[in-house]
């Protein structure tokens, strides 16, 4: 009993430092390449910042691209949970408000991320067209017929859901993908907690009163 005690409490402590490893790896990785972009990053470039044997980075992450990928990926899954956390049983009111705020919310908290996605968009995709066409694309249109059906109920005046998602994405990831250059216009180093706050609760305002969703 005592030996499977032991086989067990190490095979945790295993466990947990790959975790600890790959958690590692995805931040630093994430902010390399949104500070020196896919070609200007290199696997020992993140093998230095994060203190790690470049051997480490290439047991987990087999290339530099398969390192990319994963730190798209990572993004994508959040905004993806993120959408498919309304319903249709939802009044838009709640839904639409804590949609907001989730977005604004990762804006802040995973702002490199978010800034290497609109990078890798603008470069036409290369390496995350697959997921755009599939993932995203599936969660997009369960969104999309979420409206219409609250739409139907008439709970929001019947504007186009395609417009309402990419209006929604382009003004909460604004705060990431812009926030030097809004923050050098109010003169600060950085975004402050209450300017997130504050851009959440206007963006909110702004797309519940332009939906016909009467505030409480």
């Amino acid at each position: 009993m005592k030996e499977n005690k032991k086989v067990s409490t190490t095979r945790r402590k295993s466990a947990d430092i790959r975790k600890d490893n790959l958690q590692l790896i995805l931040s630093v990785a994430e902010q390399r390449f949104a500070e020196y972009g896919y070609n200007g990053t290199t696997i020992s470039s993140i093998a230095d910042q994060a203190q790690l044997p470049k051997s480490n980075i290439l047991y987990y992450f087999k290339t530099k691209e398969v390192l990319y990928k994963e730190v798209l990926i990572q993004i994508l899954k959040i905004w993806l949970v993120d959408m498919e956390g309304m319903s249709a049983d939802q009044h838009p009111r709640e839904a639409l408000r804590h949609y907001i705020i989730l977005k604004v919310k990762q804006s802040k908290d995973h702002s490199n991320a978010s800034r290497i996605f609109a990078s890798e968009l603008l470069h036409g995709a290369p390496f995350l067209r697959e997921k755009l066409q599939t993932d995203l694309k599936d969660q997009f249109m369960k969104t999309c017929q979420v409206f219409r059906e609250w739409i139907a109920k008439q709970w929001m005046n019947p504007i186009s859901p395609e417009h309402l998602l990419f209006m929604i994405w382009s003004s909460t990831q604004a705060y990431a993908d812009y926030g030097l250059q809004s923050s050098i216009l109010m003169g600060k180093t950085e975004l402050e907690e209450s300017d997130f706050e504050t851009g959440a609760e206007l963006i909110t305002q702004v797309i519940l009163k332009g939906c016909g969703v009467k505030l409480l």
